[in-house]
Formats: structure tokens, sequence, C-alpha cells
């Protein structure tokens, strides 16, 4: 029999009284696709990076093609036959293609000879895969897809026969995900053996041969793919059936909470973020904003927010919002209504060092309810409320003197989510709901947003989650380069007129 392209025997690894992976071993067959599931936590970044060198296991044996490996950096790594593809590229932005394929392989001294022998190698590997990219291109200038086939093609140049891609699609339109998907079947056909770490249960499904998952840093199963459903692999992530299909009845749309008329903002280096951008939101209804990141939503979110000026004309409820960065009318937007979950937690939404009772009161700290007298908290009080929030939230632990930096990446979600919807808005924004969040708190944070739709209140969704937009929203906008590039129905659209949308084809003429 073949020996499997990669195996690992009995690998662990601890981080003082956390273990990370405790006797995991897997194999890979050669000229497959592999996945990796498992919530926050699970593992599963621990075990890539042991294998890719950035990490020493504790204990067990790593196996390339049947032979017994030490891996202890990156080097061997490569040396080794393995390559990968991050999250966040690895690349320099004002390189070129060509200069950013041979950087840290160089032939020599001398740049010429690399250059040109790279230029001959990556012509060849461009036709044998279809990673066609012009080598003579500014980094950025390419787009997220064309980039992310640099960083492959960085791997194929250093003769990766292993590929590790870790949330491949997170950045990517549904055209260029599918564009993904079509370079991965073509490396797989030509033996190349793929390890695909993903939390999407559809690309696990559609790509994959074999899946692997891991829970509380074990490796609980692994299946061929055609043997499985998503429920079963969901179940076997988190211990327990969950829900994958958002539930919500109809809206019902009550008066327009939000307007938005013509907002623009121009950022410090003097280019235009938001350019003429108009909508409206009603009370009782969750207006979903796609597009791929970075084409205006984070402004949209932090000028609706207050926290960056902006030029226009907002209205919560009839009356006009100044968009001087200040707030309005010298008070808080929290104080008018508006609550607002940020894309980023741990920058925008909490001090990571400080107590989950304290990240509470964030925003809201001269509730009455807080203040003991004119200058004194009633600290007493707030993490008596923290304590009910965690309770109601399901934030483990529930315990409110626990510093933010020690919750899992999903229960600091749960901690900004609780301070903001238990505030009763009129309006809440809400940004990447669900970004590196497990699928049961990604469960238990939709029932949230739409429990709070239901109770007639206005939300503003930003996500570049394709399937949690149309999932949750009752209306969807999609935005492309700062403007609206049109509206649709979830029932009445797809996601391959949303990717047109997103990557700035067929504007239809922008909101209703």
């Amino acid at each position: 029999m073949t020996a499997p392209a990669l195996e690992l025997k009995g690998i662990s690894k601890a981080f003082g009284p956390v273990q990370a992976n405790k006797d995991i071993s897997i194999a890979v067959q050669p000229g497959t696709i592999h996945g990796i599931i498992g919530e926050n936590g699970a593992g599963k970044s621990t075990l890539m990076s042991i294998l890719y060198g950035f990490y020493k296991a504790d204990a067990g044996e790593i196996f390339i093609k049947g032979e017994k490996t030490a891996i202890p950096d990156s080097q061997a790594a490569i040396a080794a036959g393995i390559g990968m593809v991050f999250q966040h590229f690895k690349l320099v932005e004002n390189f070129t293609v060509l200069e950013n394929i041979i950087l840290g392989a160089e032939d020599g001294r001398l740049l010429r000879p690399s250059l040109s022998k790279a230029r001959k190698v990556l012509r060849q590997l461009e036709q044998e895969y279809e990673l066609h990219v012009d080598p003579d291109e500014i980094i950025e200038n390419l787009s997220v897809g064309h980039q992310q086939r640099v960083e492959i093609l960085k791997a194929l140049y250093r003769q990766a026969d292993i590929l590790i891609l870790d949330e491949p699609t997170g950045v990517l339109t549904p055209a260029e995900a599918d564009q993904l998907f079509r370079i991965l079947d073509r490396l797989r056909e030509e033996g190349k053996t793929i390890i695909l770490i993903t939390h999407k249960l559809r690309e696990i499904m559609e790509i994959t041969n074999t899946v692997s998952v891991m829970r509380r840093g074990q490796m609980t199963a692994t299946v061929k793919t055609a043997d499985t459903t998503p429920e079963q692999l969901a179940e076997l992530m988190v211990g327990r059936k969950v829900l994958l299909q958002v539930e919500k009845a109809p809206a019902q749309p009550g008066k327009t909470v939000l307007e938005v008329e013509n907002l623009k903002v121009t950022d410090a280096k003097g280019v235009a973020r938001l350019k003429g951008v108009s909508l409206d939101i009603r009370a009782g209804e969750i207006l979903g904003i796609a597009g791929v990141a970075g084409n205006g939503q984070s402004e949209l979110l932090e000028v609706l927010g207050g926290m960056i000026p902006g030029d226009g004309v907002i209205r919560l409820n009839g009356a006009e919002i100044p968009l001087s960065g200040q707030g309005a009318n010298g008070k808080a937007r929290r104080d008018i209504g508006i609550a607002h979950v940020p894309e980023d937690r741990q920058r925008d939404g909490l001090i990571m060092d400080f107590h989950a009772w304290e990240n509470v009161a964030f925003g809201y700290h001269h509730d009455p309810a807080y203040q003991k007298n004119a200058l004194f908290m009633d600290n007493a009080a707030l993490r008596e409320d923290t304590a009910r929030k965690m309770e109601k939230f399901d934030v483990r632990p529930p315990d409110p003197w626990l510093a933010a930096k020690n919750f899992s990446g999903g229960n600091q979600q749960k901690v900004v989510v609780a301070r903001e919807i238990e505030r009763n808005p009129d309006l809440l924004l809400v940004g990447q709901p669900t970004r590196g969040v497990d699928i049961g708190a990604i469960e238990f944070i939709h029932k949230q947003i739409i429990a709070l739709r239901d109770q007639g209140k206005a939300i503003l969704l930003v996500s570049v989650e394709l399937d949690e937009i149309m999932s949750l929203s009752d209306r969807i906008a999609v935005m492309f380069d700062g403007q609206i590039m049109g509206e649709r129905l979830p029932d009445q659209t797809n996601a391959q007129e949303l990717g047109l949308l997103m990557a700035g084809m067929a504007n239809d003429g922008g909101a209703a």
C-alpha cells in the first residue's frame, strides 16, 4: 500500500496547564483534500503550527511519505515539502509578484538570476495549475483572490507537495471561492495533498475527500466526506445537536428607525471610503450589508456609531444626528438608542486586561443603576448585573472577575453582545457578529439577534459571511468601493448574483 503523504502519531502539546493537543494521530492520503474542523480552541491551529515548525510537540512523531521527519522550524517544513497559506497573507505589498515569490528562496546574492529562474518556473506553474497572475504586478494592486494565488505559487515554487490552507475563503467573494476550489481540484488531480482548515461546513462537504474533527485538543473522528452530513459534523464538533439553519418568522416591519442620505466619509489620507451611501431600516427588520472586507462597510458602522466623522444626513426616529464623530447633541450614541457590536471585539469592544464586569460597564457607566453616589460607581451592583448577563447569554465560565483575555473568542463576543443587546436599543449596529466564533456560539448569537428583531428593533448587520447575511437578513444591500451596488430580498436572489454585486458588477442603481 502507498504510504500516507502525512502521518501524525501521538502528537501532544501543552502551554502551561492548558493541553492544546492531546495524543493526536491522523493519516492524510496522497492526492486528497483533507479537511480539519473544530470549535475555537479545539487545537487545530496548534496542530498545524507543529506541522509547519512554529511549535515543537511535547510528544509524538511526524512521518512524511512513510519516513519519520523532524520539523524544528519552518525551513525544515519547507524542505520536507510542506507549504502553508495563512489566513492573513504573508506578502510584501509594495513588492512585485515575482519578488514575493523568490523572497527567502533566492539562489545567491545577485537577484537577477533568481528572478529570471522564478519567471520561467512561474510560467510553468501558471499553465499547469491555472494560477494565472501578472508576475510584474505590485501586490497591493491585486485583488484578494489574486493575492491568495501568489501565496499558493510561493508554496509550489518551493516544491511543496503538501499544502495547508487556513480559512482560505474568509476574504473571498463567492466567485473567487469557486475559482479557488477549481484550483484546489487541479492541484489534487496533479497529485498534491491538501489540508483545508475551515469552519464552513458547506466548503467541507463540497471540496474535501476526508474530514477530521477536533474537540478540546483531541481528534474525535475521521470520516469520508461522502459518508457524513453537516449536521453530523456539527454534533461531533460541539458534542450536541446544533441548529445549522436560522429559524425565524417573517419580518413585521414597522416605522422607519434609521434614515441615511448621501453619506460620505473621507479618511485621513484623503481617500473616499463612503461615496454617497443611502439606506433605511425599519423597526422589526434586519438589513444585511454584504461585501468583501474593505469596501466601506467598516466606515459605515463607525460613522453610524459616532466613532468617525462624515458628511450627509442621518436620522434616528426622525431626529437628525450630527456627524462630527462626537455624539449627538452632546449625548453619546448609546444615550439616544443606538447600540454597537463592533467588528473587532478585541480592539474596539473590550479592554482585554480588564475584568468582565468592567467591560460590561463600558459605554454605560453613567447608568443610574451603576451609581452609588455622585462620585463612585456601585461595583457590587455592576458585578451582579454582569453575572445575570453571563447566565442569560451562556458565557463560559460565568465569572465576572475573569479578565476578558482569558475567555475564548466566542465567549468574548458573547460578553459584547450581551452588553449591547440588553440595553434595549432602538437600533443595533452589528459588525461581523460571528467572526472567529465556533459553531455552537454562532447558533446562540444568531438566536439573540433574531429575538431582538422580533421585539421590534431595527438591526444593521455587516458580515463578510454570505451565508450569514442570507440567513439572517430581511433585506440585503451589497457594498462595493464605498457604494451600495444594489438591494435584494434573500428569497429572490442567490450567492452568484450577490457575488457579482460584491465584485462591482451589475450595479442596479443603489438601495431602495
